[in-house]
């Protein structure tokens, strides 16, 4: 099988962010870096690379940023390698949507 790049919808979603919030910016960085280059195949391999990781079901997944003071839900299709951003926001932000359905992009 060929390597094949993770393609993430979509990064300008995470520079938007991090422009009114800059002390997330080193963070969604390495986040959208160490995602691009994996070649994950399920949930376990994303728990793997990410322990502060927390799966929400079968495709969502929420990570901490900056140390916990933001949050960024991800969702992933693990066969045609695409994640897609569904929430990045403020902690209080992330306390005020439903992790499991929310499609803030």
């Amino acid at each position: 099988m060929l390597y094949k790049a993770v393609r993430i919808i979509a990064r300008n979603t995470l520079a938007a962010f991090w422009g009114p919030h800059p002390k997330s910016k080193a963070s969604l960085e390495r986040w959208h870096g160490l995602v691009k280059a994996a070649s994950w195949q399920s949930m376990e391999d994303v728990r793997a690379a990410f322990a502060n990781a927390k799966i929400l079901n079968g495709e969502r997944v929420r990570f901490e940023v900056a140390g916990g003071n933001f949050r960024l839900i991800a969702a992933f299709d693990f066969e045609r390698q695409i994640v897609y951003v569904k929430f990045v926001g403020t902690h209080a932000e992330y306390d005020a949507v439903d992790a499991l359905t929310v499609a803030q992009f």
